[in-house]
């Protein structure tokens, strides 16, 4: 069995450049003739992929998602920690800052009472539009429920599923890793505080209330929403509490609780897993085996990793090894594979976006969850074994210049759907971190 040290290490490199081409990428305009707009990013937006597209096939991933600005800010903070990236990493997360706050004095009433804009959308693009109804609620805490907005700091003006839960949550996670590391103050220090107790202030009010899934596709309590929640109000009871607010720490402790409460109800003792979703229609769903739930405890990684919930959880074991065998039976690429490389992930049974297969941050956070897993393992060796296996797989479908896409096709292998997903880096650069922690500490054992 060939080493793989070599090929992660210059993948690394890669995957830290290439993320950073989504950060601040005030130099790429995006033009939506479609909807009559043109769009200039600003310092501090995040794009969920820099390559231009227009579903020609490609998607339009030229938005600032909470979810997936959260997730890459937090990888920036990894490539900061070892040395990838210098100072420009602090600038990038101040800028980010800013205009994260800034986003939230927007106010979609303006677009109601001054409608000349639609005049300039294509007649076969209205039928995309938000309505007035939709478009005058989207003011004041209800932008912070928007599920991605443009980069250049304005309302997404298109129809999609909104609100959107998970995003604040996992930025207050990220924001709260940064600052336990990195001291930063004065005015600066001031805005990332405020940033951070708004975003714990609407993860507390609002983690019970139905919103869209991680995939913006189906309404009602998700499990990965509700973890990273947890996982939040954790973080921010030990921050406030350093601040001599107990009070405020009690109760955000007291929600985290009532959260995973919440969660062990999530687990079917028949199917032997952790379903994904409660829909609030009632009815059941085809998505409930999802590796939406596997991403939440890598995503939440930190808050009580001892307890249920997380890499160290035997109930999660299961979960993982039912998506193992889904995917192993439901994807071409993966019947025939060597013993050296675990199964290609998807998302759920039956995914039809695009070509409906692999997705490089799944399998990826497959892998992570492994290393994850082997940092408290009697068996350690046997876990970073079985995330080295996913590390192959994802080996196998990255061509030598580096690059992942969003997909890699269930039947060929090819890249599909979004090109250059700063997530699908931003899963690599964390996975690679879990992996060197996991080793680590199996070192010292």
């Amino acid at each position: 069995m060939q080493p793989i040290e070599p090929w992660l290490d210059l993948q690394y490199r890669h995957a830290a450049s290439a993320m950073l081409r989504s950060i601040s990428p005030t130099g790429i305009v995006k033009q939506r003739p479609g909807f009559g707009q043109t769009v200039r990013p600003r310092k501090g937006a995040i794009v969920a992929s820099p390559v231009l597209a227009s579903y020609d096939p490609d998607p339009d991933y030229f938005f600032h998602w909470y979810r997936d600005s959260a997730v890459i800010i937090d990888a920036l903070r990894l490539l900061y920690r070892d040395g990838s990236v210098g100072a420009t990493a602090r600038e990038h997360l101040l800028d980010f800052v800013h205009f994260s706050r800034a986003l939230l004095q927007i106010d979609g009433r303006a677009l109601v009472t001054d409608p000349g804009w639609r005049a300039a959308v294509a007649p076969d693009f209205t039928q995309f539009l938000r309505t007035d109804a939709d478009l005058g609620a989207a003011h004041g805490e209800a932008i912070a429920g928007e599920t991605r907005v443009n980069p250049d700091g304005t309302l997404d003006i298109s129809k999609w599923p909104r609100p959107q839960h998970d995003g604040l949550a996992l930025r207050a996670l990220a924001l709260l890793r940064w600052m336990s590391g990195v001291v930063i103050e004065d005015e600066a220090g001031r805005a990332l505080a405020a940033l951070v107790r708004f975003d714990l202030d609407f993860t507390l009010r609002h983690w019970r209330e139905p919103s869209f899934d991680i995939w913006e596709e189906e309404r009602g309590q998700h499990y990965y929403t509700l973890r990273v929640a947890a996982a939040a109000l954790l973080a921010g009871a030990g921050w406030v509490e350093q601040l001599g607010e107990r009070e405020l720490a009690r109760h955000y402790r007291a929600e985290a609780q009532a959260i995973h409460r919440a969660l062990d109800e999530f687990w079917l003792a028949d199917a032997g897993y952790y379903r994904s979703r409660v829909l609030s229609s009632g009815a059941p769903s085809t998505k409930e085996l999802d590796i939406a739930v596997i991403l939440a405890a890598i995503h939440s990684a930190g808050a009580e990793d001892a307890g249920r919930h997380s890499a160290r959880d035997p109930r999660m074991h299961a979960t993982l090894g039912r998506l193992d065998s889904l995917f192993d039976a439901a994807y071409a690429i993966n019947r025939g594979r060597s013993s050296e490389r675990g199964p290609a992930m998807g998302r759920y049974a039956g995914d039809v976006y695009y070509s409906g297969g692999a997705y490089f941050f799944s399998t990826l956070g497959a892998a992570e969850f492994c290393f994850r897993a082997a940092q408290a393992a009697v068996d350690a060796a046997a876990w970073i074994q079985r995330g080295d296996a996913y590390l192959r797989t994802v080996r196998a479908y990255i061509p030598s210049d580096g690059a992942m896409s969003e997909q890699f096709d269930q039947h060929t292998g090819a890249q599909s759907s979004a090109r250059e997903l700063a997530w699908s880096y931003a899963g690599f650069i964390s996975c690679v971190h879990a992996r060197r922690e996991a080793i680590g500490l199996a070192e010292q054992r």
